[in-house]
């Protein structure tokens, strides 16, 4: 198959996905904004009335939760979406996943993911584009690492995700790791191909490529193998392909797009105005987000932890909320923004004791899990319920989607830059409370110490 070398970016769609958590998803739709190309991403399958209302648009997104669902969940729930998606008929189609690779064979399995979607684009082969520099995410002989406080990590080494409650990385080898998660067969473009040429690594593919539809890591280092990880997806696309990829992918694809003079030389998105006051809630557990929380406490935030025995406990959920809900207008009716937190780090005892507080309540882990994004949503509906507030911010990705979910919100869009992988969104909707609302939704990795202090001074990270 001869690579397509084209003069322009064609007319129309370029990209279609569907994002495994919300956060993951706004961070996709960040990147091909910023790239000059507009988006939208939709919270839930769109139908035609609502696809017109967008109408134009070069890159359309699915907000999903699939990162903390069964393999039976995604056989179940990801192909009315992939078929909805391939009805656009967009040349690229992707499952976007967190680029910390967050997966196991039993939850959020990329692997049968990505069984499922092949299955909607015609391409023999399925790309998988993962390192993400701008987000210190590299990826080197198939092997990921991440940078953290300036130092970086073998991800089966990393602080945080080595020691995931739910999906800890003990293998920073992605073919092996995915290995686990389907019988596909696996294979690679490494750094060396990428970097002696194009010509190396488009043989190198056409050697790879097959019926069996394989998976085709392609290594991602700097700004040279982004562009050229870039330049042979797009090139060998054919008639469409279906990678899983982080927004690696997007990033990849501007790159290169930027090197043929298709899109501004330079990313960009508009600045922010400061807001009076926000509100956030976090679910997140990870230790970026505790700092996050403990500068917020610092610097005026009134930050209260929510307590997750009474939340789920039936007889106390409600008595909590509505003291949540009362903390929180004091908080506003003295000029302080709230923020409901969940957990403050790893090490928390709501964290560590976890299992042993859903074993209380009755609930299995995930329920019980779930059911704490559940209350952090309702929490933050009722605040916008009581209080005229145009921005909030939510922490963590199931949290995120939990809250996205219960704020009767159709769509979203980038408004303003602000933390690398974490935009500012404006809300569409029918419900005029809800319409125009800005929200951030922040991966538990994602963001600067002062992330919520620059959500309500509206400036990006430095």
């Amino acid at each position: 198959m001869t690579a397509q070398i084209e003069p322009a970016l064609p007319p129309g769609l370029l990209l279609a996905y569907y994002g495994d958590d919300f956060t993951g998803s706004t961070d996709a739709m960040e990147v091909m904004t910023a790239a000059g190309l507009s988006t939208v991403l939709f919270l839930r399958t769109p139908d035609a009335v609502l696809l017109e209302r967008f109408a134009g648009v070069r890159c359309v997104g699915i907000a999903g939760s699939s990162r903390g669902r069964s393999p039976q969940w995604m056989d179940a729930h990801l192909p009315p979406d992939f078929e909805a998606l391939a009805a656009l008929r967009p040349p690229l189609m992707q499952y976007k996943v967190c680029s910390t690779f967050d997966s196991s064979a039993a939850t959020g399995s990329i692997g049968r993911a990505v069984d499922i979607g092949v299955r909607h684009m015609p391409g023999d082969w399925s790309p998988m584009v993962v390192g993400a520099p701008r987000l210190k995410r590299y990826q080197a002989f198939g092997n990921l690492f991440a940078a953290v406080d300036g130092a970086g990590y073998r991800l089966d080494r990393h602080p945080t995700m080595s020691r995931h409650p739910v999906t800890p990385m003990d293998e920073a080898d992605l073919r092996r790791h995915l290995g686990r998660q389907t019988n596909r067969r696996i294979e690679l473009v490494d750094m060396v191909q990428l970097r002696d040429g194009a010509v190396l690594a488009h043989e190198r593919l056409r050697t790879l490529r097959g019926d069996d539809r394989p998976v085709v890591l392609v290594d991602v280092l700097d700004e040279e193998t982004l562009r050229e990880a870039g330049r042979l997806v797009w090139e060998e696309k054919g008639a469409g392909v279906f990678s899983a990829s982080s927004s690696g992918l997007q990033y990849a694809l501007a790159a290169y797009w930027r090197a043929r003079g298709w899109i501004p030389a330079q990313p960009s998105l508009p600045q922010a105005a400061p807001a009076p006051v926000i509100a956030a809630v976090s679910g997140s557990c990870s230790p970026v987000t505790a700092g996050q929380i403990a500068w917020a406490r610092e610097h005026g935030f009134a930050a209260e932890r929510m307590d997750l025995a009474a939340v789920l406990a039936g007889s106390g959920r409600e008595a909590e909320l509505a003291r949540l809900l009362a903390r929180a207008g004091e908080a506003i009716g003295a000029g302080r923004s709230p923020l409901v937190f969940s957990a403050e780090g790893p090490d928390d005892p709501a964290v560590t004791g976890f299992d042993a507080i859903a074993q209380g309540a009755g609930m299995s882990r995930a329920d019980a899990a779930r059911s704490v994004g559940v209350a952090l949503a309702e929490v933050m509906r009722r605040i916008l319920d009581v209080h005229d507030l145009r921005r909030i911010a939510i922490a963590g990705g199931d949290s995120s989607g939990e809250v996205a979910g219960a704020l009767d919100i159709a769509a979203l869009s980038v408004c303003a830059g602000m933390a690398p992988g974490a935009p500012l969104c404006r809300a569409w909707s029918d419900n005029p409370r809800r319409d125009g609302l800005e929200l951030v939704l922040k991966g538990g990795q994602v963001g600067a110490r002062s992330f919520f202090g620059d959500v309500l001074a509206g400036r990006p990270a430095a």
